[in-house]
């Protein structure tokens, strides 16, 4: 059997793994257009901040590929598909053939057609960690740097040029930062620690042009008509699926590549997960791209099962976004701004001086969404009620406590869903959404 795998991230090594539980003999070719194995990619802020260091970044343990007998392609562009010769094109000339396929390409940045853009030197985007050594290798001559956009992306961008002692301003189209994943009181308590250690954070504006001579800049105009001098530019809107690839291959694209709840894709044998896949929603059961790192290797794994032959099922995406910012941790999971505020119950605990900020939505009794700055350490246990759909109606004010943990859980809760019995695993926090490409 030939495996072959078009992307070498975290969704990539589940399905490794995946394939290899079932299938040790089988030929694993994986191809990616990055010269790195693969890293950490949450971790590209801090490798520019000069935190950590390049031997740091590394995500498999030393000898993975070698181990599971990996033909590891690096710095090669996959340029198109031939579905019906079962090979995959490469920019290089080489066509590879495959049995089963995975495409695991992640997102590519979006970069809108903002005026003057195009043609300077110093425009940048940050999912990868090129765009991460880019920044750093003149990061020696770069006095203000302007950041358009102000999701989990943007701020990492800020949070590591700020870190090399640049002055840095964010600039936000919604009325507050993290406003895709976090709510309100949420996103002002993070711009409140941003602004704390010297970045500007302007928000309900966004960048409408960017001025200079030559391929130099000097800065850029607002929607509002003000002017922010800067020498940098990082573009931080957001990310797309990776699929230009695909076109004339048949693979049914919406968002991104359509998939069932086995990855399968609208093609035989090609596989999609990750950033690239359109999987089910755990709510609300439609299909969506699912820009999650720990949900990627989810479903990578139960791609690789299925094209080793095994039975595994994705059981729906559920948003998690876990990062921290200057020591503040960060975790939004499930349904986090409700569009029907009227038909759930929202418990809140706030303080602004330290920090620390604890949301729950529930509804009918049950959690179905969480946001936590400061305190992260119990998200375990607010995952997993989520995810099995616990009646916490009559206990559900201790939940908002700092300090909660697993005896204040009701006893036959305990008993049913957290006991030893049965393996259940609580995801762990620290995991960040970082979109990347293959």
């Amino acid at each position: 059997m030939r495996y072959v795998l078009i992307g070498n991230s975290v969704a990539a090594v589940g399905a490794i793994r995946a394939i290899r539980k079932l299938d040790n003999e089988g030929e694993i070719t994986v191809i990616s257009r990055e010269k790195y194995p693969a890293y950490g990619r949450p971790l590209i802020s801090y490798l520019l901040g000069g935190l950590i260091t390049e031997k740091e970044m590394a995500y498999l343990p030393e000898g993975f590929y070698e181990q599971n007998r990996i033909n590891l392609l690096l710095s090669t562009e996959v340029t198109g598909l031939d579905t019906a010769a079962k090979t995959v094109r490469c920019a290089d000339g080489r066509t590879i053939g495959y049995d089963r396929l995975l495409l695991a390409t992640g997102g590519d940045p979006f970069v809108p057609p903002i005026e003057g853009l195009t043609g300077k030197a110093r425009i940048f985007t940050f999912t990868t960690w090129d765009d991460a050594a880019k920044l750093k290798a003149i990061a020696g001559d770069i006095t203000r740097a302007v950041v358009i956009g102000g999701g989990l992306i943007g701020l990492k961008a800020a949070e590591g040029l700020n870190l090399l002692g640049k002055a840095v301003t964010v600039v936000e189209l919604a009325d507050r930062v993290l406003s895709s994943a976090f709510d309100r009181p949420a996103g002002k308590i993070v711009a409140r620690k941003m602004r704390a250690n010297g970045i500007d954070v302007i928000t309900e504006d966004t960048v409408a042009s960017v001025s200079g001579e030559g391929n130099a800049i000097s800065g850029v105009t607002l929607k509002s008509g003000d002017f922010l001098p800067c020498d940098t530019v990082v573009v931080a809107i957001g990310v797309r699926p990776a699929t230009g690839f695909l076109q004339g291959s048949g693979v049914q694209v919406n968002r991104g590549v359509v998939v069932d709840n086995h990855m399968r894709s609208s093609v035989p044998d090609i596989f999609a997960a990750g950033d690239v896949a359109e999987a089910e929603d755990f709510f609300s059961r439609e299909k969506n791209p699912m820009p999650i790192w720990p949900d990627a290797y989810i479903q990578g794994a139960v791609a690789g099962t299925a094209m080793a032959g095994g039975e595994r099922e994705y059981e729906g995406g559920l948003a998690m976004n876990s990062i921290e910012f200057f020591k503040v941790s960060t975790i939004s999971m499930g349904v986090t701004n409700p569009k029907n505020p009227e038909e759930y119950e929202i418990l809140t605990a706030t303080d602004i001086e330290n920090y620390q900020y604890r949301k729950l939505v529930l509804q009918e009794g049950r959690l179905v969404g969480a946001v936590l700055v400061g305190n992260v350490d119990r998200a375990g246990i607010l995952s997993g009620l989520i995810k099995n759909r616990t009646d916490i109606s009559t206990w559900k004010q201790q939940l908002l406590h700092d300090d909660v943990g697993f005896v204040a859980l009701d006893r036959q809760i305990r008993r049913t869903r957290f006991a030893p019995k049965g393996g259940y695993a609580w995801p762990q926090p620290g995991f960040g959404r970082m979109a990347g490409g293959h």
